[in-house]
C-alpha cells in the first residue's frame, strides 16, 4: 500500500538533546475476536503483507495436521516453529531436533541461508571460516514446521512451498478463519524466504491476532492449536525472536497474558489472551525503530496491564553515542485513535 499523508498517524519520535530529529508515521488497528474493530488511526483498511507476523497463524497446522502430536514437539519446538529467531546456536539446534525427528535433513529446508543475526554464531561461524546454512535462517523454524505438516498429511516435503501444496493450503484457510477475509480476496505474493506471504486490511490483521489469543469460536480443532501455540511462545519467548528483544520480553513478561510477533517493513501485531483485544500497528517507511514504545502506548489505550519491566526498557528506549552516553531517545507520538464501537 501506498499512503498518502491523510492515511497515517505519528506512531513515534528519536529525539537528541531534546530536539526531535526523526518522526516515524503509519497506521494503527485494534480489534477484539468477535470481529469488532474498536479502534483505529490512520487508514486501518489499508492492505500490506503479513510478513513474519503471520507465523503463529501459519504454524497452527503444526498442531492441527497432528504433526505436533505424531512428533512429540516439545514447547520450544513449537515455539520457533512460530519465530524469527536470531540464529543462535540454541535456534539451530532446536530446528536440527525437529528435522532429525522427521527424518529429514538441512537441504530440506526450503528457506535459503543467511547470516546468523546473533552475534555469538556469527562470530564462530567467521573464526571457522565456515558459510551460514538454511539453519541460520530467522524462517529455519517456521520451515521446519512446514516439512512436519506435510509428513503427517502424508503429503510430498518437495515443493512445500508451492501455492497448491496442501500444507499451503491448510494455511491460508487457518489465515480466512481467523482474519474473516475470503480466501479469494487475498492478494499473494513470496516472502524473503521463499514461502507465500498474503496481504489484507492492517485492521484483518488484528483480528486474526485477537482471534488466536481468544480462540473458543474457531472451528475445526484450531481453539486448541491456538491455545498451545500461544503456551508455547509464552513459555520459550527466546525461541520466537532473540534474547533481550523486545518481542521475546513482552512475551516472557506477559507471562503468558500476550501473544506477540513482529514482521518485516514495520509490522507488529500483539494481542490479549484475557480480554481478546488484538492490536496491529505498521510503520510505513518499514521501520521497527518506535514499535516497543508505540505498542506500549497502545496497550495502555486499549487497556492491557504493561508490566513494570517492560516499561522501565522499552517505553523510553535511550539513544546512545560511542561514548555510550545516553543523548537521546525514541517515544511513542501522541497516537490519536478515533473509536470505532
Amino acid at each position: 500500500m501506498k499512503d498518502a499523508p491523510s492515511d497515517v498517524v505519528a506512531l513515534g519520535t528519536v529525539s537528541r538533546d531534546g530536539v526531535i530529529e526523526s518522526t516515524h508515521f503509519g497506521r494503527v488497528a485494534i480489534c477484539h475476536a468477535d470481529g469488532r474493530l474498536l479502534a483505529s488511526a490512520g487508514n486501518a483498511q489499508g492492505a500490506q503483507f503479513w510478513r513474519s507476523s503471520s507465523k503463529p497463524i501459519q504454524a497452527l497446522s503444526v498442531v492441527t495436521s497432528g504433526a505436533a502430536d505424531q512428533f512429540e514437539f516439545t514447547p520450544k519446538e513449537l515455539s520457533v516453529c512460530c519465530a524469527s529467531h536470531s540464529g543462535s546456536a540454541e535456534h539451530v539446534e532446536t530446528v536440527s531436533g525437529i528435522l532429525a525427528k522427521l527424518g529429514l535433513g538441512e537441504a530440506d529446508l526450503d528457506c535459503g541461508a543467511h547470516w546468523p543475526g546473533d552475534t555469538a554464531e556469527r562470530n564462530r561461524l567467521i573464526r571457522a571460516g565456515e558459510e551460514p546454512s538454511q539453519l541460520h535462517n530467522n524462517c529455519s523454524g517456521k520451515h521446519a514446521g512446514m516439512l512436519a505438516t506435510a509428513r503427517a498429511l502424508d503429503a510430498p516435503t518437495e515443493g512445500y512451498l508451492e501455492f497448491d501444496h496442501r500444507v499451503q493450503h491448510m494455511i491460508a484457510v487457518n489465515l480466512m478463519l481467523l482474519s474473516g477475509v475470503p480466501e479469494a480476496q487475498f492478494k499473494v505474493g513470496r516472502d524473503g524466504c521463499g514461502a507465500p506471504t498474503v496481504a489484507m486490511p492492517l485492521a484483518a490483521m488484528a483480528r486474526a491476532f485477537a482471534r488466536l489469543a481468544m480462540p473458543d469460536e474457531l472451528p475445526d480443532g484450531l481453539p486448541e492449536a491456538a491455545r498451545r501455540n500461544c503456551d508455547a511462545m509464552a513459555a520459550e519467548p527466546v525461541m520466537v525472536s532473540s534474547r533481550g528483544s523486545f518481542n521475546s520480553e513482552l512475551l516472557r513478561l506477559g507471562g503468558g497474558e500476550i501473544v506477540a510477533k513482529g514482521g518485516a517493513e514495520g509490522l507488529f501485531c500483539m494481542a490479549s489472551r484475557s480480554s481478546g483485544v488484538g492490536i496491529a500497528l505498521k510503520s510505513s517507511d518499514g521501520s521497527g525503530r518506535p514499535h516497543a514504545p508505540a505498542v506500549i502506548a497502545l496497550m495502555r489505550k486499549a487497556k492491557i496491564d504493561v508490566p513494570e519491566e517492560l516499561a522501565e526498557r522499552f517505553e523510553r528506549v535511550p539513544v546512545t553515542n560511542c561514548h555510550s552516553d545516553c543523548v537521546g531517545y525514541v517515544e511513542a507520538a501522541e497516537i490519536e485513535l478515533v473509536q470505532r464501537a
